[in-house]
């Protein structure tokens, strides 16, 4: 599935982006020295991804190089704009949206540039926030009876996020996010992840290309500098939710603490059923009706293949 579906209109998809396959993407990597061993790469793996040595030279060396010169002329941009007012510096962190489905892979993507970026001479201070941080806590989504709707536009504390994006881009000391734990499914009261002024942030989470709540409101993507949308087929990442899903029963449900403890009692064949009413129910739903259409809002589209294996890149024209 390509771009062009999503978009408004076929011309004016193609005219948005330049299309670049994986081969000429991979030759772009020339030259550039790989700063991550093996040990590092499968701990930043994510369940059932596929990430290798090969995958990370061929696609993110060159995608985080490509980032560090996008932040290195906005923040020289910035600072020649605050010479011409005749102000003191005030350049902010550059941040960069990542964006896609459940199960497409991108919160690895998210984990990997950041060490990738981190490598940089000009971005040695690279920050990563999740969304699910600014998930409503469960009792609030019970009480709004949005339990069933975890992860859908609603169910983010919109202005909060808002508010600490804000916080960065307008040079704040620090902001705070609160602290989601995937083992209890809720936020954690009283934890905070703090972000000391980073040369730049990378924001992950389901909906952070959607458009403003209100014509007249601001959108989450208003304040990135760049953002990137992790596509591929929906039957792909169908089978990529159950792998994990199995992955998961057989790994961390299995910890008593674990909010889904529960299910590391099924067997596979029950796990799988279960977890394709989990996926028809709420996560295909929300692909199609929220996540999805968002994609051509991104400023780089990576479109992943079965195995997960990126093969074309779409980057907008400037």
């Amino acid at each position: 599935m390509s771009v062009e579906d999503a978009a408004p209109a076929t011309t004016l998809a193609h005219s948005l982006y330049r299309e670049i396959d994986r081969d000429e993407w991979s030759r772009l990597a020339a030259g550039i020295t790989q700063p991550l061993s093996e040990t590092e790469v499968v701990q930043i793996r994510g369940l059932g991804d596929r990430l290798d040595m090969a995958e990370v030279a061929e696609v993110y060396l060159p995608l985080s190089r490509l980032l560090s010169l996008y932040a290195e002329n906005t923040k020289r941009l910035g600072a020649e704009t605050s010479g011409f007012l005749r102000e003191p510096d005030t350049t902010t962190p550059f941040l960069v949206g990542v964006a896609g489905s459940v199960a497409v892979g991108k919160s690895t993507i998210a984990r990997l540039l950041r060490e990738l970026m981190s490598r940089w001479p000009d971005t040695p201070r690279v920050e990563l926030v999740t969304t699910d941080g600014f998930l409503y806590p469960n009792a609030e989504l019970e009480r709004r009876g949005l339990m069933q709707r975890k992860g859908f536009p609603e169910s983010y504390d919109r202005r909060a996020l808002l508010a600490f994006l804000s916080d960065l881009k307008s040079g704040a000391p620090e902001a705070r996010a609160p602290f989601y734990s995937h083992m209890r499914y809720d936020i954690v009261p009283d934890a905070h992840v703090t972000v000391r002024r980073p040369d730049v942030v990378i924001v992950e989470g389901l909906n952070v290309l959607q458009p403003p709540a209100s014509p007249n409101g601001i959108a989450v993507s208003d304040l990135f500098d760049f953002s990137i949308y992790v596509d591929a087929d929906s039957d792909h990442i169908t089978q990529w939710f159950f792998d994990r899903f199995l992955a998961l029963k057989h790994g961390a449900f299995s910890n008593p603490t674990s909010f889904f403890n529960n299910y590391a009692q099924m067997s596979d064949a029950e796990a799988i059923d279960f977890a394709r009413g989990i996926w028809n129910s709420i996560n295909l739903p929300n692909l199609e009706e929220n996540v999805l259409p968002t994609r051509h809002r991104a400023t780089l589209i990576l479109q992943k293949a079965e195995g997960h294996a990126v093969e074309r890149v779409l980057l907008r024209k400037l």
